[in-house]
């Protein structure tokens, strides 16, 4: 029940939709661009996680190969730097007041997610 009244909260005031849709815009124009259809996937997931991260973790893809670390590092050149500081700054400000905190949290679980999706997924914590 706590998670869910986190998520909300985290939905509505933590910044969760403008994430999932500033990620989904990223993702539609992977689709648009062929070549970068897996990145497209990865903002994806990262829009989902987004919207609801409480309760949820990322774990290593055992199917993963040495193509998503490849485009990993890719990755990290051209966005993930950017959007990991970004949630960086994030999760400082709104560990600043004891309100903020557990959106704080949120915003440094989705730092790995941010900087290193690739060959990875979302799953439910028990």
């Amino acid at each position: 029940m706590i998670r869910f009244v986190l998520n909300v909260l985290w939905l509505v005031f933590g910044g969760g939709l403008v994430l999932a849709v500033g990620y989904g815009i990223a993702a539609l124009i992977c689709f648009v661009l062929v070549i970068t259809i897996p990145f497209g996937v990865a903002s994806l997931r990262l829009a989902v996680y987004s919207l609801w991260p409480f309760g949820r973790t990322l774990v290593p893809k055992p199917s993963a190969g040495v193509g998503s670390g490849l485009a990993n590092i890719l990755w990290v050149v051209l966005a993930g730097w950017w959007l990991a500081l970004s949630h960086i700054l994030a999760g400082i400000a709104l560990c600043v007041t004891i309100i903020g905190i557990p959106f704080g949290i949120a915003n440094f679980k989705l730092v790995p997610a941010a900087f290193w999706p690739l060959g990875r997924e979302v799953v439910d914590v028990p």
